[in-house]
């Protein structure tokens, strides 16, 4: 259960957005997704394998 401390006087726009943000945090919705599918082991290893790879030569690129 997510608490969201709001204060007098603030707009009821903030107090959503802080909500979404921690929603988002604690990814609930991620996991459910996840979830749906099941997804090999192996493939979830080269997907990281993947995405780690290419992070490492966006990094090499900006230097």
């Amino acid at each position: 259960m997510l608490i969201i401390p709001v204060k007098e006087g603030e707009s009821i726009e903030k107090a959503l957005k802080k909500y979404k943000k921690k929603f988002e945090k604690t990814g609930v919705l991620r996991s459910l997704r996840s979830r749906q599918k099941y997804t090999k082991p192996s493939v979830v290893n080269r997907e990281q394998k993947l995405k780690a790879i290419y992070k490492n030569q966006m990094m090499q690129d900006e230097e």
